[in-house]
């Protein structure tokens, strides 16, 4: 079971004076990278969310937001009646203009409104967080889904990497018949007597160097701990990035050894597969 780290999840609250919208995106990152906006009376409170959200997402680039609509008549935000009063004498001493908009210039000044710091409501702060519990529950919901696409992706690719691995083993007495006969045909064209026995000691040292007994081994190996990984209870995005490091280097050898044009083209095919599965890994938890 896998979760893809790409997710988005939402709640909303209606409370007596006030609508409270929470929202969490995520997208891939190598590690957690969380980023938090909320209104300043919140903020107090924002070391414990931090760690709540890294608990449950892990790892991600994570924007957090709560958004506060003010539905009733509850505002703390007053006008500083003396300072802008002192704002619009300056400006009538500097210009002589209509007094609304001398004052529409007066309240953009600083400290022409103030606002008292309020008190967290603690049991408001409450239905705050089960709010955003849910909202983590629905990005987890997401990104899981998101995870089911992968793996099912993901286990397309390993199969059909398997498959054309079973053709190489297939070919490979063919290529070791072909690369023996490229052998003895240039020798015969150089219309040079050799030594029989010294030839075919020759001939075993050439094929050992392009023996490709232990790579083909060890990528059966590797794509079996790639699936077995796949459906661990645990996603491990990094873990299964290694495992694909190592599909990569034996697929690799067996294509820098093979000396031979069909066992190359299933290499090629090969490795489109592994990339694919590499890029798709980046969105892996």
């Amino acid at each position: 079971m896998i979760y893809s780290m790409t997710g988005y999840g939402k709640s909303v609250i209606q409370l007596p004076t006030k609508k409270i919208s929470i929202e969490i995106k995520s997208l891939n990152s190598k590690n957690l990278d969380l980023n938090t906006r909320m209104p300043s009376f919140y903020r107090e409170k924002e070391l414990n969310l931090r760690k709540l959200i890294a608990d449950k997402l892990e790892r991600g680039k994570i924007d957090f937001s709560i958004f506060v609509e003010i539905t009733g008549e509850e505002t703390s935000t007053q006008i500083n009646k003396p300072v802008v009063k002192e704002y619009l004498k300056q400006l009538k001493d500097i210009v002589d203009g209509d007094t609304t908009e001398l004052l529409k210039m007066a309240v953009r000044f600083p400290d022409a409104l103030s606002t008292e710091r309020e008190d967290i409501d603690e049991n408001e702060w409450k239905t705050i967080l089960n709010e955003i519990h849910a909202a983590l529950n629905h990005i987890t919901e997401y990104r899981l889904d998101e995870g089911r696409v992968l793996e099912a992706d993901f286990k397309n690719r390993i199969a059909t990497i398997e498959s054309l691995l079973e053709e190489v083993i297939a070919i490979d007495p063919e290529r070791i018949e072909a690369v023996r006969e490229r052998l003895r045909k240039g020798v015969e064209d150089l219309k040079e007597k050799v030594d029989e026995n010294r030839f075919e000691q020759e001939l075993v040292y050439y094929i050992e160097k392009y023996d490709i007994t232990e790579e083909k081994v060890r990528l059966k190996n590797h794509l079996e701990y790639f699936m077995s990984s796949l459906n661990s209870k645990d996603s491990n995005g990094k873990k299964l990035g290694f495992i694909g490091q190592e599909l990569g280097r034996e697929i690799n050898t067996i294509g820098s050894k093979s000396n031979y044009a069909p066992m190359q083209k299933l290499v090629v095919q090969m490795k489109d597969e592994l990339e694919k599965i590499k890029e798709q890994l980046l969105n892996v938890l």
